[in-house]
C-alpha cells in the first residue's frame, strides 16, 4: 500500500476476514473515514495503520468501532417483539402448572428455569431492552436476555441504558412505565465501561430503563463468526434480525448453524422478514406465521 493511497478492496478484505461482514459499495466513503479517524487519533498514517493492525487489539477494536456501528431502534419489528412475548409468556404458564403439579405429588417445587433470549447483533442495545419491557409489561419476572456486538463502543452504549427523547417516542404505551427521566446529576459509569469511550449520542439522553429491569439483561462481545458461543445456556429465543444480510451466503449457513446449536429443543430464532429464505436446517422447522420470519428447534 503506497502513502496516501486507499486501496478499498484491500481494506474491504480486511474487515471481511476479522468479522465477517462484507461492506456494501454505498458504505466505502463511511470505511475510508473511520480508517482515516482512527489513523490520525493515534498519529498514523493509513500506511502505519495497516501494519500497527496485528500488533494492537485496542486499535483493531477502535477501527471495527468506527466501522460497525449501525443505528438500532426501539420496538423495530413490534411482530418479532410480540412472538417472542408470547412464547417466554406460554413457557412461564408451563412452569407454574409443572410447578403446581409437583407440589401436589411430593410438596417439592424444582421446575424454576429462566427464560433465556439471546440478542445477536444487538448494537446500542434497544431490542434488548425492547425485549424487557415488553416482558416486564406482562408481569414476568423469570427471565435473561443477552445482548451481543463486535462493537465495544456500540456494547458501552447498550449497558448504560440512556436514550434521547427520539427513542422515547418509538416505545409503546403500556411499556412507558419502564422510562424513567434522566436526573440533573448524571451517574458514574460502571466499571464495566471505564475504559471505553462513550457515544456522543449517549451524553445527549434525556432517560434511562429502568432500573428494576437492568439485572433481567446483559452484554458481551461477541463475534458471530467465532464457533465459540458467547454463553454455554441454551436459549429459547435468539433473535437475530437484519444482520445476515450483511455476511456472504456460506457464512449466513455457518452463523445459522452455530445458533442452531444453542438454540434450546422446543426453542425459537428468529429472523428478519425475508432474510434467510434459503435456509433448510434438519433440525428446524419454519413457523407459519405471516409477519414472522420464526424457525423453532425440532431436536438436537
Amino acid at each position: 500500500m503506497q502513502k496516501d493511497h486507499f486501496d478499498a478492496q484491500q481494506w474491504q478484505r480486511y474487515i471481511e476476514l476479522e468479522t465477517g461482514f462484507v461492506l456494501p459499495a454505498v458504505q466505502l466513503k463511511w470505511l475510508k473515514n473511520a480508517i482515516d479517524h482512527t489513523a490520525q487519533s493515534h498519529g498514523l498514517s493509513v500506511k502505519q495503520l495497516w501494519y500497527q493492525l496485528p500488533k494492537s487489539n485496542a486499535l483493531r477494536q477502535q477501527l471495527l468501532d468506527k466501522v460497525l456501528i449501525h443505528e438500532s431502534r426501539f420496538f423495530r419489528h413490534q411482530p418479532s417483539i410480540d412472538f417472542v412475548t408470547q412464547c417466554a409468556a406460554a413457557a412461564e404458564h408451563q412452569r407454574l402448572v409443572l410447578n403446581a403439579d409437583r407440589i401436589s405429588a411430593d410438596g417439592v417445587s424444582g421446575v424454576d428455569k429462566l427464560f433465556r433470549i439471546w440478542s445477536v447483533g444487538c448494537a446500542g442495545g434497544q431490542e434488548a431492552w425492547s425485549l424487557t419491557m415488553s416482558l416486564a409489561a406482562q408481569q414476568m419476572t423469570r427471565f435473561a436476555i443477552l445482548g451481543t456486538d463486535v462493537s465495544e463502543q456500540a456494547l458501552a452504549k447498550a449497558r448504560l441504558a440512556q436514550y434521547d427523547k427520539r427513542q422515547q417516542a418509538l416505545i409503546p404505551q403500556h411499556c412507558q412505565p419502564y422510562v424513567y427521566p434522566l436526573s440533573a446529576s448524571r451517574p458514574t459509569p460502571t466499571s464495566s465501561l471505564a475504559d471505553t469511550a462513550i457515544p456522543a449520542t449517549a451524553l445527549q439522553a434525556s432517560w434511562q430503563v429502568a432500573p428494576t429491569l437492568q439485572s433481567h439483561v446483559s452484554f458481551a462481545l461477541h463475534n458471530i463468526i467465532e464457533k465459540q458461543p458467547p454463553t454455554p445456556h441454551l436459549q429459547q429465543v435468539i433473535i437475530c434480525q437484519n444482520m445476515l444480510l450483511y455476511f456472504r451466503k456460506f457464512d449466513q449457513r455457518d452463523i445459522l448453524a452455530r445458533l442452531s446449536a444453542q438454540c434450546a429443543p422446543g426453542g425459537y430464532i428468529v429472523l428478519a422478514p425475508g432474510e434467510a429464505l434459503f435456509w433448510r436446517p434438519a433440525n428446524m422447522r419454519r413457523i407459519a406465521n405471516p409477519q414472522v420470519n420464526v424457525w423453532q428447534k425440532t431436536n438436537t
